[in-house]
């Protein structure tokens, strides 16, 4: 009894993308093939369960195999096992380290730790990430943290070079290491609404103008921690509303370059000193640990949320903190001009992008 076998060799490595997505988010083999049998690119197939089976497995075998070079990527390209085009291996690294932004927006904050990592069952239900893919992306986010927290150099490059991701991805990355390392408070009640984006959004500003390599880009952890001194100088700019003369000039100029332009305008006038003695405390408190973890919080609770309960739009709030930042600039007695301006010139830009109307 004769037997015919068809036989194919090649020396390049297949990857199919859509079983690379289900193996990344966590499926095992035989919900992988369900998947694709209700898949509608595979309704005109003629492939049998066992073919489909068959390469299923093969798929995932091949992709636990680059597992280990996955977690080092600069490896992917040196190696001789897999024959994969470069635009292949950038597909597979950067699907690798792509994360859901549900799941991000559950471990913000919070230390990269044994702890944190039992806890994930729960973001799991919570989020709906598959337990498997919570567990690959929370070991992505700690292996980043481990590799460039000690690096001299920015941190979005220093992410690129060693793990090849995107520029949108490589900042992403940048605002999770940011955030676990100065642990800042992401988890209160109030600070629910805000996604990951929004916090990622504001990490980018805070790494761009307060730490040290917004200074000096020749030192050491330069992206990863804010720069003390610039936080110790804030104090200075408390006499905005410790002296009484200067606060009743600086509502005056705003009040004068505001009248007539937004609808809150006697809302605006009735709160000014209270809105300005929340903004300048803020700041005089960040040569703080705990204050600094507490900046969100603080900005939502003492200056968002009264503005947000007299009804100001967007509009209208950028419009005040632009006059109220450059009003500054006309008090004769305020010598603190550079340092005001480093520090409303980012809370200005996370305010407005905390601010949901």
């Amino acid at each position: 009894m004769s037997l015919e076998l068809d036989v194919f060799v090649g020396n390049s490595t297949i990857i199919d993308i859509a079983v690379y997505h289900l193996w990344l988010d966590g499926y095992t083999v035989a919900d992988a093939v369900r998947a694709r049998v209700d898949c509608r690119a595979m309704l005109d197939c003629d492939v049998s369960a066992e073919v489909l089976h068959s390469d299923t497995m093969d798929q995932f075998r091949t992709f636990h195999m680059c597992e280990r070079l996955l977690h080092c990527p600069v490896k992917l390209s040196n190696q001789l096992l897999f024959q994969i085009p470069p635009q292949s291996q950038s597909m597979l690294i950067e699907r690798y380290y792509e994360f859901d932004s549900a799941f991000a927006r559950e471990v913000l904050g919070k230390k990269l730790s044994k702890g944190t990592k039992r806890d994930l069952e729960d973001v799991s239900s919570k989020t709906g990430v598959a337990l498997k893919s919570c567990r690959r992306q929370f070991d992505n986010f700690k292996r980043v943290f481990k590799v460039v927290e000690e690096l001299k150099g920015p941190l979005v490059e220093n992410i690129q070079n060693h793990f090849l991701l995107s520029d949108t991805l490589a900042r992403d990355y940048a605002a999770v290491v940011f955030f676990a390392n100065s642990r800042f408070e992401t988890g209160k009640r109030k600070l629910q609404y805000l996604s990951f984006q929004d916090f990622a959004f504001c990490a980018g500003q805070l790494i761009s103008y307060w730490t040290v390599g917004a200074v000096d880009n020749m030192v050491d952890d330069m992206d990863v921690d804010l720069e003390k001194e610039f936080l110790y100088e804030l104090k200075d700019i408390k006499i905005l509303i410790n002296d009484k003369d200067l606060l009743d000039q600086h509502k005056s100029l705003v009040c004068a370059a505001l009248r007539g332009k937004i609808k809150v305008f006697n809302e605006m006038e009735a709160n000014f000193k209270h809105l300005s003695r929340a903004l300048v405390n803020i700041a005089s408190k960040l040569n703080n640990t705990k204050d600094v973890r507490d900046l969100f919080i603080d900005l939502v609770e003492k200056f968002i949320e009264p503005c947000r309960s007299d009804r100001w739009t967007v509009g209208e709030l950028k419009l005040f903190l632009t006059h109220y930042t450059n009003a500054a600039q006309s008090l004769g007695t305020f010598r603190y001009q550079l340092v005001w301006d480093r520090y409303m010139g980012v809370i200005r830009s996370c305010i407005i992008k905390m601010y949901h109307e």
